[in-house]
């Protein structure tokens, strides 16, 4: 067995070891480290996290979040039909067609009733 052959595997590793690890340790050596009442306030939802569990809580922040991943989810469907386009012929245009039409109501008839809206 040649230890020579497995060189460049272990190069290969050291190198994805040291890309992944020397920026994380400089930004934690050079970084400034000053927090301050802003930095550390509640961002992702907007109320402090360690209040009464039982207050009330708004569900726009849900219906939002959710409404976001679903036409997310559904535009990433359109990738598949773009990449193989030339092989799907008329019947798959179309259906990639009605497949958009459908996606396009659904946002329109949740702007109109107001889903996306935020007070």
């Amino acid at each position: 067995m040649n230890l020579d052959q497995y060189l460049p595997v272990l190069l290969f590793i050291l190198v994805g070891i040291g890309v992944g690890v020397a920026p994380q340790v400089l930004g934690y050596i050079l970084g400034p480290n000053r927090p301050d009442s802003a930095k550390n306030s509640p961002y992702e939802c907007g109320f402090e996290a360690f209040e009464d569990a039982r207050m009330k809580f708004d569900v726009r922040y849900y219906l939002v979040a959710i409404l976001f991943i679903l036409f997310d989810l559904e535009t990433a469907f359109l990738i598949p039909w773009a990449a193989a386009f030339k092989e799907i012929g008329l019947v798959g245009f179309l259906f990639g067609l009605e497949f958009v039409a459908v996606l396009t109501f659904g946002f329109v008839y949740m702007w109109k009733k107001g889903a996306l809206d935020w007070e």
